[in-house]
């Protein structure tokens, strides 16, 4: 059985990082995370995650520079897994176009979003990269 991989995206701008609110599945409805998407087949994660941009947030795949990693691997079953990356947006603003709603957080916001639980695991990695910033 092949392996999934998930992309996503920690944008960060100003110690602020965006998040987007999730409108399906129903159990997620409402609830955020960072926002990305599955590789697909032939697909780099880097251009993956450019695309999944793109679409979700209607910016210029070439705004978008893909930096290192950012936490461990999350699995979210038995073969597919959840990886972050920094991602810093060139141009352009992000609208949610596949997503209730985005907003900028601060370090000091992240423990009070209502996340969803994969993207919990990367907490205190986000709280250092917003720290850092």
């Amino acid at each position: 059985m092949t392996e999934q991989i998930v992309v996503a995206a920690a944008v960060i701008r100003k110690a602020t990082l965006l998040v987007a609110q999730r409108v399906r599945p129903p159990e997620l409805a409402g609830r955020w995370e960072l926002p990305g998407g599955k590789v697909g087949p032939g697909e780099t994660e880097p251009a993956a995650l450019a695309r999944e941009l793109a679409e979700e947030l209607g910016v210029d795949v070439d705004d978008v520079t893909v930096g290192e990693r950012l936490g461990a691997d999350v699995a979210l079953s038995a073969t597919t897994t959840l990886r972050a990356y920094r991602v810093l947006l060139r141009g352009g603003e992000p609208r949610a176009c596949d997503h209730g709603a985005l907003r900028w957080v601060r370090a000091a916001d992240l423990p009070h979003v209502d996340w969803v639980p994969a993207d919990r695991e990367w907490l205190d990695d986000l709280a250092r990269a917003l720290n850092a910033d």
